[in-house]
């Protein structure tokens, strides 16, 4: 019978590991300015000896600039709470330290997502505007800026996308229920939860979704329809009623947003830097600075990704349902949001 070996390599990689981190991390703070550099945006240290491992200084202040220049902040993926390419803390902090930093002259906004979360999309419009009293922001919109990404676009002064990009899909999902009920009726499957009052449960996949329940939730995607299409009216000075003809969910191509003035240029982020100066920063120089989010990479995972690399090693799948079905019983989006869905 073959052993697994996994384990076993597993266990060693961890013993080596730490080793070798306890060691070069001594040395690189012996060695003073050699042990390590900032990632301009990231806010995290890198250790050159100890590849693909960031130690993060969480919640501490990024160096300071000596010269004057704009922030490229990229706001990438699906807008929530966290997640692997957006983390709405660090964007919160990050607009903060900017606006703080007397050297920083603008915020750039490089926008590539389809929207998110209700809440995040409007903390984060809500904050750009605060920053905006005191220094000017401008968005690019890179391949898509739809729903929550057209969203807190809408804190910038000037808007331009590139030509490829879609954008717009104004609209609300308020979230997605799943009656299955009469299939389990049909093969014999019980389930019931225990609550008081008789909405407290709604939505939940073993009782029926009532027309009472329907309209609760309708009400709710109403008025945050309602403040989505205000801010688009307000931010585009466009009436609103003609907001709401164009908002009926649908995307645009940045031709099309162009001509309805969702937009107010289609071309290159080159082509909009030129705007800027123009606009803004005539015979001053400065500098373009890239600020992007970048997951901490634990410990565990770390070791994790390297044991399945020389041993073969996975993590196992926890029991349970199968993936189609649990997305079936436990939606993807269960909250508000301002979200484009293909």
């Amino acid at each position: 019978m073959k052993k697994n070996k996994g384990p076993a390599i597993f266990i060693a990689v961890i013993v080596i590991a730490v080793a070798l981190s306890a060691f070069r991390i001594v040395r690189s703070f012996s060695d003073g300015a050699d042990g390590g550099s900032y990632q301009a945006g990231s806010g995290q240290m890198v250790f050159k000896d100890f590849p693909n491992f960031d130690f993060s200084f969480n919640g501490k202040k990024r160096p300071s600039h000596n010269s004057p220049y704009i922030a490229r902040l990229y706001i990438t993926g699906t807008i929530q709470e966290a997640g692997e390419t957006y983390n709405q803390q660090w964007l919160m902090d990050t607009i903060a330290e900017l606006q703080d930093d007397k050297n920083n002259l603008a915020i750039v906004l490089y926008i590539d997502s389809p929207g998110g979360s209700v809440y995040e999309s409007d903390e984060t419009y809500l904050r750009l505007l605060k920053y905006a009293e005191y220094k000017p922001v401008y968005a690019y919109f890179a391949s898509m800026a739809a729903s929550g990404g057209y969203y807190i676009g809408c804190a910038s002064k000037y808007i331009m996308a590139n030509r490829n990009c879609w954008t717009g899909s104004i609209g609300v999902i308020a979230g997605q229920f799943i009656d299955l009920t009469g299939l389990m009726d049909k093969y014999g499957i019980k389930s019931k939860t225990v609550h008081s009052g008789k909405n407290k449960t709604m939505g939940s996949y073993d009782e029926p979704f009532s027309k009472e329940q329907q309209d609760i939730m309708q009400a709710l995607c109403d008025e945050c329809y309602e403040q989505f299409t205000g801010i688009v009216a307000q931010s585009r000075k466009l009436p609103i009623e003609q907001v709401r003809k164009l908002a009926d969910g649908r995307v645009y191509t940045a031709k099309q947003a162009k001509e309805n003035k969702l937009i107010d240029a289609v071309g290159s982020w080159e082509e909009l830097l030129d705007v800027i100066a123009a606009a803004e920063f005539e015979d001053v120089y400065y500098d373009v600075e890239d600020y992007s989010y970048e997951p901490e990479q634990g410990l565990y995972k770390y070791l994790l990704g390297l044991a399945d690399k020389l041993g073969g090693l996975k993590a196992e799948r926890s029991p349970g349902l199968p993936d189609a079905l649990q997305k079936i019983i436990e939606p993807e989006i269960r909250y508000p949001a301002y979200l484009y869905r293909k």
